[in-house]
């Protein structure tokens, strides 16, 4: 679905992106973590089409991104971090920008307004942060398109919110749609997404399907730390540790602890997966 190989960015003299290749595919929910200021935005922004690598390609839909074809465009939907809201009530929102997306579902748009618990008389203007962010959570949803691109989305939204979010995008996921999830807040994702891939300084640090981590690598407690530990750390309860998997049926994946020894020590983490 996206294929980005060897692409080159940057800023000014600020170089963003590397020889940067990942790919991401349909019937996923991908989160994409890194350090803010990593370049999540500005990879969004090249799958759309919105900036030109300075070397590299990026593919979209089997399509050069940044011509904008509007028959690649009307497949992809970019919730951004930073947004305006025109000065509509929630119910016209849809008759506005509704009828670009060919898939675009009213009904669902309803009922996840409704599930956020929004009325659709409100003013967007005149709405909190949380409550414009829920309104274009839900309309991103219902365009139906391919391919969804959310930048972190759970800013704002407090955490009922954050557990409803959850919700409706587990709701919507099906096979021919691909989810990719930027963010910072490793725990506003955990038991979502079913691959992460990480970048850092311009390229790829990690990418792994879920069902694959657990595999590798699971989330032990102890009383004294574990030598054998990829990754620990002291709490007032003992230790949690980062180990190699032992037993067939594993504790499963502590997302942040499983971040934070990415970012300590990306080389040993990644010979575990390479055993």
């Amino acid at each position: 679905m996206i294929t980005l190989q060897e692409v080159g960015f940057t800023y000014g003299k600020k170089r963003v992106f590397d020889q940067l290749s990942i790919t991401f595919e349909t019937g996923s929910i991908y989160g994409l973590l890194g350090k803010n200021g990593t370049g999540k935005s500005t990879l969004f922004r090249l799958i759309c089409g919105l900036l030109k690598p300075t070397k590299g390609s990026v593919l979209t839909f089997g399509q050069v991104a940044v011509k904008r074809r509007p028959d690649m465009l009307s497949k992809v939907f970019l919730l951004p971090e930073e947004f305006h809201v025109p000065p509509v009530l929630v119910s016209e929102l849809a008759r506005y920008l509704g009828p670009f997306y060919p898939n675009y579902d009213h009904d669902l748009f309803l009922r996840l307004l409704e599930d956020f618990q929004l009325p659709v008389s409100n003013h967007l203007t005149q709405m909190s942060l949380g409550q414009k962010k829920k309104s274009l959570i839900a309309f991103s949803l219902a365009t139906n398109t391919e391919l969804l691109l959310m930048d972190e989305p759970t800013n704002g939204l407090d955490i009922l919110s954050k557990v409803q979010f959850k919700k409706v995008i587990q709701s919507v996921s099906r096979p021919d749609k691909c989810i990719v999830i930027s963010t910072h807040q490793v725990k506003d994702i955990e038991d979502l997404v079913n691959r992460i891939s990480v970048i850092d300084e311009g390229k790829v640090l990690f990418d792994q399907a879920l069902h694959n981590i657990s595999k590798k690598v699971e989330r032990v407690y102890s009383s004294t730390p574990i030598p054998t530990a990829i990754y620990q750390e002291a709490t007032p309860q003992g230790y949690i540790s980062l180990v190699p998997t032992q037993q067939e049926h594993s504790s499963g994946v502590d997302l942040e602890l499983l971040y934070k020894a990415i970012m300590t020590d990306p080389v040993r983490l990644t010979q575990q997966f390479s055993l």
